[in-house]
């Protein structure tokens, strides 16, 4: 049985935070349990961009008993004027007599501020507490919020010999349910989702979210530097949420004419003759988009990782095997490199499994990065 003490109190409050992922956009996911006198009296979750924080929504169920209470918090509290008042503010009108912080916020607007706020009025704040856990909740954000660029996470299924798809093309299905259904809990979770044409003209895939239970649909993102996407494929046609085309200033000004009225935004990213990703990657900022799900074919793949614009892979595999040599294609498609010391390795790395399916979790560390 678990004791009753700080760490208790925050690893609720990571859970409450953790259950919201996917849903506050560019903002972080924040959890707060405020406890007084052995009782839990509030609790909360950030539900949204630009609806009441974790914090507010735990002194608004605590009402006057917050007077005195501590507070247990995944993220350091804002002390600026965003969308909503600062959070800091209100715990110290409240009264709290105690702050427990997971992490410090790494938006400039915050960074440590907060914390300094709240000490500066009486309140004892202890910083750290489960601060691994309590960081890995917002890797998204805490890129996003520095960088402006999306946090990209690739997904992909092969069989044990490394093929997306067997000398014929044909790919249903490599996983099994359990881990289908996990891909699409990851929809759910990211802001958009991104492929390469060659999935659209070959899959002519919808790329929503289904799950037994409504979920989020991610924004799809196609990469297609020739402009080749059908008007009639289902990614154009349903227009449940958007679709983004990156292509190049190549591309045929009448097919993106075309697309634009079929109510596709089509973004320029470089040139050509091929999109530049690295420029997308910008321009998909600029529109706040903070993750993007890659769920891309072999080359699409291989250049994104080529260009060290994957931050987190997840590699699933059924324990199967279809050979066919350079007919059936790979994971990752690239030039590659002269010698395995310059291979990219993959850090903090960990398993999981579906069923028979096992899934590779990890972060690459890129050369420039050693």
């Amino acid at each position: 049985m678990q004791l009753l003490n700080d760490e208790y109190y925050m690893r609720l409050a990571i859970q409450l935070a953790a259950g919201a992922t996917g849903q506050t956009g560019i903002n972080p996911v924040v959890g707060c349990v405020l406890v007084k006198e052995g009782r839990i009296i509030g609790m909360g979750a950030h539900l949204k961009r630009g609806t009441p924080h974790a914090e507010i929504h735990a002194l608004q169920m605590a009402g006057a008993e917050a007077e005195g209470s501590t507070a247990y918090v995944t993220l350091e509290p804002c002390s600026h004027y965003g969308q909503t008042p600062p959070c800091s503010d209100r715990l110290i009108q409240e009264k709290v007599k105690r702050v427990v912080v997971g992490c410090s916020d790494p938006n400039p607007l915050v960074a440590g501020t907060g914390i300094a706020k709240l000490r500066n009025h009486g309140i004892q704040v202890d910083v750290g507490l489960l601060e691994t856990e309590a960081r890995q909740l917002n890797e998204v954000f805490n890129k996003f919020i520095i960088t402006r660029r999306p946090f990209v996470t690739l997904k992909t299924a092969s069989t044990l010999d490394g093929k997306i798809a067997s000398r014929t093309g044909d790919s249903k299905w490599i996983t099994n349910a359990e881990s289908r259904s996990y891909v699409h809990t990851l929809r759910h979770r990211h802001q958009s989702i991104m492929v390469g044409i060659g999935t659209v003209l070959s899959d002519d895939p919808l790329l929503t979210t289904r799950l037994e239970v409504p979920g989020l649909h991610p924004i799809r993102v196609i990469v297609d530097s020739g402009l080749r996407l059908p008007l009639d494929a289902k990614v154009v046609v349903d227009r449940s949420i958007e679709t983004i085309v990156l292509t190049t200033e190549e591309a045929a000004a009448t097919k993106r004419d075309e697309l634009e009225a079929a109510g596709v935004t089509v973004l320029a990213c470089g040139a050509g003759p091929k999109v530049d990703l690295a420029k997308a990657m910008e321009l998909l900022g600029e529109r706040e988009i903070s993750s993007i799900l890659l769920e891309g074919g072999g080359q699409l793949n291989g250049s994104m990782l080529e260009l060290g614009l994957i931050d987190k892979l997840l590699m699933f595999f059924a324990p199967k095997i279809v050979g066919g040599g350079n007919q059936a294609p790979d994971n990752f498609q690239f030039s590659g490199f002269e010698s395995m010391k310059d291979a990219i390795q993959l850090e903090r790395t960990q398993v999981q499994q579906f069923g028979e399916d096992i899934c590779i979790a990890g972060y690459p560390l890129y050369r420039n990065e050693v």
